[in-house]
C-alpha cells in the first residue's frame, strides 16, 4: 500500500537530513511521526522512525549524564529572552553595544562573533535579554547554534539596509523555516512536550543613516504583514529608544507591582507575567503553594476603581498594582 506521505512530512524529513545535533534529529523525526498519514501503508515506515527516535534518545541521555558543555545553552535571566539573527556584518554586535553595557566584539569583518554573546537591556523597570550569535550564511550555520533559538522566547532577524535586503532576508527566512522556527498559523508545530516550535519574529533594520534607496521599502514589501520591522542607525541613534520598546512589547508580558497590607507597593521590582495572566497566576508565580490559600485580592490600575476587590480569574493589566490577601 502507498504512503501518500504530505508535504510537511517531507519538509520535516529534510529538518532531519539537515540536523546537525540529536536534539534536532529528535525534534525533526517527532514531526515526521506527527504528520505522517495513519494507514497501513506508513506502518513500516513509522516503526523504522520509532527505532530512530528510540537510538537517538538514548545516545542524547548518555551525552547528558557527561560533562560536556554546550555553549550554545545561555541560561535565561531577567523578564524574557530575544536571540538575533543575521547574515554576516549585519550589525548585530552594534546593536548589543548601542543599547546595553555588555562588551562585544564590533568588527568591520565577518565571523567577529563565534559564540553567543548575552547582554541585559533596560526597558522603564524591565530587564530584557537580548543575545548576540554568530551571523548564518546561505551555505553555514554553526552546530549547535539552532538550540539557542530553539529556547528563545522571541527571534529577531538583524537586516543591513545599506546591503542586498532580498538576499538577507532570504537567508535568514530559510535557516527559520528549515528548522521549524516560524511559527506556521495553518499547522503549529509542536515539540514532544507539547510545545510550539515556532518563535514570535520581527526584524532590526539597521544602518539607516547609509541605506540604500529604497531598502527599506523593498522589506516592506518582501515582509508584508508578516513581521513589524523597527529602523534604527546605532551610529547617530535613531531608533534605539523606539528599539528597546519593542523588545518588551514583542515579548508580550505585562508587570504587576505587589502591595503588602497596609503598606505602600514595591514600585522597584515588579512581577512580569505573560499577557492574559489572572491574579491567581500571579500567587503561583510568587509560590505554588500559594494558590490554593488565596482569599481574595484588591487592586489599583486599569479598568478598575482604586482599592477595589477582585476575583481569582480577573485579568491583570500592565503596570497593575496587587494586594493579596491568604487564608
Amino acid at each position: 500500500m502507498p504512503a501518500n506521505l504530505t508535504p510537511d512530512y517531507f519538509k520535516a524529513e529534510q529538518w532531519y537530513r539537515e540536523a546537525t545535533t540529536n536534539e534536532e534529529k529528535i525534534l525533526a523525526i517527532e514531526q515526521m511521526l506527527a504528520v505522517m498519514p495513519k494507514h497501513k501503508g506508513t506502518d513500516h515506515l513509522k516503526a523504522d522512525l520509532r527505532r530512530k527516535l528510540s537510538k537517538l534518545k538514548e545516545v542524547s541521555t548518555q551525552k547528558k549524564s557527561g560533562k560536556h558543555a554546550d555553549i550554545f545553552h545561555v541560561p535565561r535571566t531577567g523578564s524574557g529572552q530575544i536571540v538575533l539573527i543575521g547574515t554576516p556584518n549585519c550589525g548585530k554586535s552594534s546593536i548589543i553595544a548601542a543599547i546595553s553595557n555588555a562588551k562585544v566584539n564590533v568588527a568591520d569583518f565577518p565571523f567577529a562573533t563565534g559564540a553567543p554573546v548575552p547582554a541585559m537591556v533596560t526597558f522603564e523597570d524591565v530587564q530584557i535579554q537580548l543575545i548576540d550569535m554568530p551571523p548564518i550564511t546561505a551555505d553555514y550555520s554553526a552546530p549547535g547554534q539552532v538550540g539557542t533559538y530553539r529556547n528563545c522566547d522571541v527571534i529577531a532577524i538583524v537586516i543591513d539596509l545599506s546591503a542586498d535586503v532580498r538576499q538577507q532576508l532570504s537567508t535568514c527566512l530559510a535557516f527559520l523555516d528549515s528548522k521549524s522556527l516560524l511559527i506556521d498559523s495553518e499547522t503549529a508545530s509542536l515539540d514532544r512536550m507539547g510545545n510550539p516550535l515556532g518563535k514570535r519574529v520581527f526584524c532590526i533594520c539597521t544602518k539607516s543613516d547609509i541605506a540604500k534607496p529604497g531598502a527599506l521599502e523593498t522589506l516592506k514589501q518582501l515582509c508584508g504583514r508578516r513581521f513589524e520591522l523597527v529602523e534604527i542607525s546605532t551610529r547617530t541613534g535613531t531608533g534605539l529608544d523606539e528599539l528597546v520598546g519593542t523588545l518588551f512589547r514583542m515579548l508580550n508580558i505585562i508587570r504587576v507591582y505587589a502591595k503588602p497590607p497596609g503598606k505602600k507597593p514595591d514600585m522597584d521590582e515588579p512581577f512580569t507575567l505573560p499577557a492574559g495572566s489572572s491574579v491567581s497566576d500571579l500567587a503561583t508565580a510568587i509560590h505554588r503553594e500559594l494558590t490554593d490559600k488565596l482569599k481574595s485580592a484588591r487592586i489599583w490600575g486599569t479598568g478598575v476603581y482604586k482599592g477595589q476587590n477582585v476575583q481569582k480569574n480577573h485579568v491583570l493589566n500592565d503596570k497593575d498594582i496587587i494586594e493579596l490577601h491568604f487564608a
